[in-house]
């Protein structure tokens, strides 16, 4: 194996697949990146038995072949290289010398390629197409609302629901349930749902941003997102697609539609940046130990108020159209926060009931985020 390849293209292409390497892996080759070298470019994979992930970078390809090498020492050594030229070659398959101008990395232990386990493909899956940006901006919208409670690894997770002519995506940990859908084309033979661990769901939002087309395909085990580069990303080096693979969560995903609040009494208009802006400065004034919020809704008024014995106290009015009766609700001001700070839509409803009632955010989108009250 011998390749030629721009410094920053390699560094590039080794960012994508490095984070799916664990910190302790069970085998020494799940340590390394799959490096392959064929025609114009060179493939690299990484994997964790759970998590896979493999992408193509243009590469001036002079003899192919494979081998595999400790991924985060060799970025280091692309990252450390004088020059932008690299020249990767391999007689054995298990070492490999990395020249760069006067830098001469003449043996650079690895492992056979054939020691690496492969990606798994996919028989009989569900196959749909969507933007990544769309996909991007909805797993943005409810992600914030995963558990972080490991005993509770079913919500570990995004739940994605293919059914009924549309694409709808849940979070919650209990405390607040997050939901957005949007209309697509699903046949009913094609109709199903997988539960995306957390790991996932942060890998699958780096990489995103860089595609134009991304295919997913999934059948009862295991989901693959097929993310086609842009132009963008071409320049930098990648080439192709960007193919991430994960294991899917097993166990059924809680009864999510139970815990939306099937109709409300009261509603406002709310603008999502001013809001944000006022609860993130009466937060302040709380504490880990007095960690609420106060929502007092009356005559055309939204007070937000925070305060702890410790620091004092903040209030902050925003106008708004409403003659209903005195409402005061406390929450906790990060629950507020996440939904604010992660929609893109300027205008939003808040809708509610009473003190001891969930609130709820909507947008004309199809987005919705519950959020449990606080005792105040």
């Amino acid at each position: 194996m011998k390749f030629k390849i721009n410094k920053e293209h390699f560094s590039t292409g080794l960012r994508q697949v490095t984070n799916v390497v664990s910190s302790k892996p069970p085998m020494a080759v799940l340590n390394n990146v799959l490096i392959k070298a064929e025609g114009d470019s060179v493939m690299l994979t990484t994997t964790n038995l759970d998590l896979g992930i493999r992408c193509s970078i243009k590469a001036e390809v002079e003899k192919p072949g494979e081998i595999t090498l400790p991924v985060k020492k060799l970025a280091a050594i692309v990252n450390a290289m004088p020059q932008q030229e690299i020249t990767v070659e391999s007689a054995d398959g298990q070492t490999a010398r990395i020249r760069s101008g006067r830098s001469d990395f003449q043996r650079f232990n690895g492992l056979k390629a054939e020691d690496f386990p492969p990606l798994p493909s996919f028989v009989d899956q569900h196959s749909y197409e969507l933007g990544p940006q769309e996909l991007l901006n909805m797993l943005r919208s409810v992600s914030y609302a995963q558990s972080t409670d490991e005993n509770r690894y079913i919500l570990n997770s995004v739940y994605f629901n293919f059914a009924e002519g549309k694409l709808t995506l849940v979070a919650t940990d209990g405390r607040r349930l997050a939901l957005i859908s949007r209309d697509m084309k699903v046949e009913q033979e094609d109709e199903g749902s997988i539960i995306l661990p957390a790991k996932t769901v942060s890998e699958l939002e780096k990489l995103l941003a860089q595609g134009k087309v991304v295919k997913i395909s999934f059948n009862e085990r295991q989901v693959a997102f097929d993310i086609e580069v842009g132009e963008e990303s071409s320049n930098n080096g990648l080439t192709g697609s960007i193919y991430l693979v994960s294991k899917i969560v097993e166990g059924s995903y809680p009864n999510y539609r139970q815990v939306i609040p099937k109709e409300a009494d009261q509603r406002i208009k709310i603008e999502r940046e001013l809001m944000l802006e006022t609860v993130q400065r009466v937060a302040l004034m709380t504490t880990d130990k007095q960690n609420s919020v106060r929502l007092k809704i009356a005559d055309n008024c939204l007070e937000i108020s925070g305060q702890s014995a410790e620091l004092g106290e903040a209030k902050e009015p925003i106008e708004v159209e409403y003659a209903g009766p005195e409402v005061q609700i406390g929450f906790n001001p990060d629950f507020l926060l996440s939904p604010l700070r992660n929609i893109t839509k300027d205008e939003v409803f808040f809708e509610f009931k009473d003190e001891m009632s969930p609130g709820v955010f909507k947008t004309l989108d199809s987005f919705l985020c519950v959020v449990m009250p606080l005792r105040v």
